[in-house]
């Protein structure tokens, strides 16, 4: 299957860089996980302020990768509005061909939220096109939910209208990573 969709990628983009956007409530490992695709070991981080952009290189596809921070607004608060990110946040929409959702599993509490927000971008006009990734962050963590738990959280079965999938990942370890880019 990943080596279908790296050809599919490939036929489609050419030497082309494909765009994707990486979301996700604050703290779920987002940063974490684009500098471990990018230089393929754990960077120490702070809350993504505004946003950070990699191009990242796997299997002769650079992907453009956008790390979209939860922090600009509502900064020491602890539930950070979609709707108060969409109008910072639409300007990085157009021509986005994958959103990588990242859901830190650790964090039961927050998978309500999670989900909430999730299906709010998925909503977006501008990104109806896109594929959807989801990394189940996280997994190395006490009280990790799987991602079978993940999925039922985030409700993935309502979604008829687009390719998605869903992986167990751990950014700090490096697992998940690769299997959900090969998808």
């Amino acid at each position: 299957m990943g080596i279908m969709f790296t050809k599919l990628f490939s036929s489609l983009f050419g030497n082309k860089e494909a765009r994707i956007l990486v979301l996700g409530l604050d703290n779920a490992g987002k940063t974490t996980i684009l500098y471990r695709l990018q230089m393929g070991e754990v960077v120490s981080t702070i809350p993504t302020i505004g946003f950070n952009v990699e191009t990242v290189q796997y299997n002769n596809i650079k992907f453009q990768v956008w790390d979209l921070g939860m922090e600009t607004i509502l900064k020491g608060c602890a539930i950070f509005p979609y709707k108060l990110m969409l109008p910072y946040w639409r300007c990085y929409f157009p021509n986005t061909q994958a959103i990588v959702y990242v859901v830190d599993s650790s964090d039961t509490d927050r998978l309500i939220i999670a989900k909430d927000e999730f299906h709010a971008i998925l909503e977006e006009e501008e990104l109806k096109g896109a594929v959807v990734l989801v990394f189940a962050n996280k997994q190395d963590l006490p009280g990790a939910v799987d991602d079978a738990a993940v999925t039922e959280a985030l409700e993935l079965h309502k979604i008829k209208n687009r390719q998605w999938a869903i992986f167990k990942a751990s950014a700090i370890k490096g697992e998940g990573l690769f299997e959900g880019l090969d998808w």
